[in-house]
């Protein structure tokens, strides 16, 4: 059976990899959990950037603006509560 993981390499300024040894020994944990976690997030972040973007979108075409979607959604929600 093949590697699970991909060894990659990478160039860091001197000070962030210096914060990343400081991490490394203040949690416990390795470079490779440490840069694994912060490529996640930063992919996560990127994910919700598209759903807001998305809805965004969606509200321009419906003429819904920022101020409305507290009353639609409670409105939303009333209706499902009585039905």
């Amino acid at each position: 059976m093949g590697r699970t993981t991909k060894t990659i390499s990478l160039s860091l300024p001197p000070e962030m990899a210096k914060k990343i040894k400081e991490l490394m020994k203040k949690e416990g944990r390795t470079r490779s959990e440490l840069i694994r976690e912060a490529l996640r997030r930063y992919v996560e972040e990127q994910e919700w950037k598209e759903i807001y973007q998305y809805g965004e979108m969606k509200a321009k075409q419906k003429g819904i603006k920022e101020e409305d979607v507290d009353r639609i959604v409670h409105e939303y929600r009333e209706e499902k509560r009585k039905a």
